[in-house]
């Protein structure tokens, strides 16, 4: 499909010249192809790999005339990370009434390392808090009439019954934030105890962490006033519980109860000792600039991104064996689409009345880090900033007829997605998976908790779409055969970039900016100063 031509005929202005019917399909099909080139060994964050693919879109946004919108007038953010890892196995104890016992690290106890302390002693009381949740827009407070100042905050798996899964899966995420808001000295979580089942997360839970952290070494998103994060087995757990009159079998029921859940301190106590390996690295976030044309709008900014970076290689590879995990559609796609959309624009020969910052992320896949540092810090005032779009992983094996907006029900930038995509032909289905949250698990939810409306654009489950999304989960996600052996239908690429166009393009010129839906619990809890939208139709959180 020619994405110049209908792009002229969408603005009524033709570009300069025309380019041969499948153009834009070979142009995203290249990007593709060197992105997803085992030259560049996975894409790894902080890698050789990934910073050759930084440079290659810095010089595809140069080669179209973009501006650079990064740091000091140039095309990167560097964003700085660190990665934590114990130095030597962790030592625990547990003391109960008068009974100490040994907490072995990988067993009984997992403990995250620390992004901000080189090593830590603690001792301190526990402290059950129910699920560790508290939101006064929700009415829950799981800390009610507890001091858990100077305390470790003990908590089941989850969050309260009855909440929407986007809401608990939010909530779930801002425990160790939470503790820390209220004073308490750390949180442990026991594992085995909430209603979905999340594995063997004892085993894993102390594994190396990765986050960026600020000039004064304070961490980001790992609620760095927390001394302590760690996660209990369940029979470790079951004997925090002796002697208090209640088992921890009855605080998990009760949990399954709303309302039914109170806390209290219980009668022992945790040590802790552990050291901490840093290493420090950066890597860039690429920022291309399209400045507005409006002397009104221009000062506003939509931004269209994609992740750049990916997992790099299998480590302990059999000889012959693939090791490279190329990333072909989990985001060489995603970040080769915003590429094609932003030629788009230039080809129109017409600029959008606001500005469009084009932004290729990095270290999505250890955290959505680049992201939440570029939201944290920004190289336009974050006020500015009117919406964000993701392009994450398009799955381009099938010709798509409907896409999803992730977290549209939340802003009127639905209204733009739908609005662009009903001139293509294209429906926009509801989420099909509403209990995976993935509203909350991809880069544009860092924009959102800084109050900007939001959305992670994907190709859905129509005309076979849903079988082929199966299939890639099942085969190919996070797998060296997500390649570009796979057959991608590359004209279906041509396609979800003509479409991000149109979105980018309805957002940048329309008169007014997204708002945030009246009564919404995202836009009330992180835009709650912010005009709002009348929501017409169907009442969603």
């Amino acid at each position: 499909m020619l994405l110049a031509p209908l792009a002229a005929a969408l603005l009524g202005a033709a570009p300069p010249s025309q380019p041969p019917p499948g153009a834009a399909a070979e142009r995203v099909r290249a990007d593709v192809e060197f992105l997803a080139s085992d030259l560049l060994e996975g894409r790894d964050t902080g890698s050789r790999g990934h910073e050759v693919a930084a440079a290659y879109v810095a010089a595809q946004f140069r080669s179209m005339g973009l501006k650079p919108g990064g740091t000091g007038g140039g095309w990167y953010v560097q964003v700085p990370l660190r990665e934590a890892a114990h130095a030597d196995e962790p030592s625990a104890s547990l003391t109960v009434g008068r009974r100490s016992q040994r907490l072995r690290p990988g067993v009984d106890i997992a403990i995250r390392p620390s992004l901000t302390r080189s090593s830590r002693r603690i001792d301190a009381p526990l402290v059950f808090a129910g699920h560790g949740v508290s939101d006064r827009r929700l009415g829950i407070d799981d800390y009610s009439g507890l001091d858990v100042r100077g305390k470790v905050v003990v908590v089941i798996e989850g969050t309260p019954p009855g909440l929407p899964s986007e809401i608990a899966a939010h909530l779930d995420s801002a425990k160790a934030i939470t503790a820390a808001e209220k004073g308490a000295a750390g949180l442990i979580e026991i594992a085995g105890t909430g209603i979905r089942k999340r594995g063997d997360r004892v085993s894993a839970f102390g594994q190396p962490v990765i986050d960026w952290v600020d000039p004064s070494g304070k961490s980001a998103s790992q609620g760095s006033r927390l001394g302590l994060f760690a996660l209990l087995s369940r029979s470790a757990g079951e004997r925090l519980f002796k002697g208090s009159g209640r088992s921890l079998a009855q605080a998990v029921t009760a949990g399954a109860r709303p309302g039914a859940m109170q806390g209290f301190d219980l009668p022992a106590r945790i040590r802790i000792g552990d050291r901490m390996r840093w290493r420090d690295f950066t890597s860039p976030e690429v920022v291309g600039l399209l400045p507005g044309s409006d002397p009104r709008l221009r000062g506003e900014y939509v931004v269209l991104m994609g992740h750049l970076d990916h997992i790099g290689m299998k480590s302990g590879a059999r000889p012959g064996e693939d090791s490279i995990y190329n990333g072909a559609l989990d985001n060489a796609a995603g970040v080769a689409t915003m590429l094609e959309a932003a030629r788009a624009f230039i080809a129109s020969g017409k600029p959008p009345r606001r500005s469009i910052l084009f932004i290729a992320n990095t270290a999505e896949e250890v955290g959505l880090r680049g992201a939440d540092y570029f939201a944290a810090n920004p190289t336009v005032p974050r006020q500015a900033i009117a919406a964000a779009v993701d392009l994450d992983m398009p799955m381009l094996l099938y010709e798509f007829t409907d896409v999803i907006a992730f977290g549209g029900e939340h802003s009127t930038v639905a209204q733009e997605i739908a609005s662009a995509a009903s001139a293509m032909r294209v429906a926009v289905s509801p989420d099909p998976m509403p209990d995976e949250a993935i509203f909350v698990r991809s880069d544009h939810y860092r924009f959102v908790t800084r109050g900007i409306p939001a959305i992670l654009l994907m190709t859905g489950y129509a005309n076979g779409g849903e079988k082929k999304w199966d299939e890639f989960f099942a085969r190919t996600y996070h797998k060296p055969s997500d390649d570009v052996r796979q057959p991608i239908r590359w004209d279906q690429g041509a396609r979800y970039a003509e479409l991000n166009y149109r979105i980018a393009r309805a957002l940048a010129d329309a008169d007014s900016r997204p708002l945030w839906y009246a009564g919404d619990y995202f836009g009330d809890s992180f835009a709650p100063g912010q005009p709002k939208a009348r929501r017409e139709g169907l009442q969603r959180p």
